[in-house]
């Protein structure tokens, strides 16, 4: 984490992103909450390593398919001065359905007084729909994978 930290301050990156780990969303629960509690010690060190960095620093919320996981991951990183706090670890393996409902489910466990962004969803619709859910921010590779093959949505 404090080597991720140090490389987005030497770029000055607009918006700095904790180091988490993002296991595939149907990863057994034993493995989930490890790649979880793992995910908040790092957020914890790159809090730490940030410095007097005046960059901002988005935490990240993990926890799978698992509601209460993504409950107890959403309490332990909106309590740390982050930002802005980030949804991870979907779009890696779960139904639409589902990822859409853990979307509306943990978007509403985040402050609504800071950027909330859904990590690794890009599709138009997928875009609408959690903004819907009170996403307000996006990263994806699919624009960007289409526009290569000539597609623009």
């Amino acid at each position: 984490p404090e080597r991720s930290i140090e490389m987005q301050r030497a770029i000055n990156s607009d918006i700095m992103m904790v180091l988490d780990q993002c296991v595939p969303s149907l990863s057994d629960r034993r493995r989930t909450e490890e790649a979880m509690h793992l995910t908040h010690r790092w957020a914890e060190r790159s809090l730490a390593a940030r410095g007097d960095s005046l960059q901002a620093m988005f935490g990240i919320v993990q926890g799978g398919i698992y509601p209460d996981l993504r409950r107890e991951s959403a309490a332990r990183i909106t309590e740390l001065p982050f930002e802005g706090f980030a949804l991870g670890g979907l779009a890696v393996g779960e139904e639409k359905s589902v990822r859409d409902e853990i979307v509306a489910y943990a978007a509403e466990l985040l402050p609504v007084d800071r950027p909330r962004y859904l990590m690794g969803v890009g599709t138009p619709i997928d875009l609408l729909e959690s903004v819907a859910r009170g996403i307000d921010m996006f990263d994806c590779i699919i624009p960007t994978a289409y526009a290569e093959q000539g597609v623009c949505f």
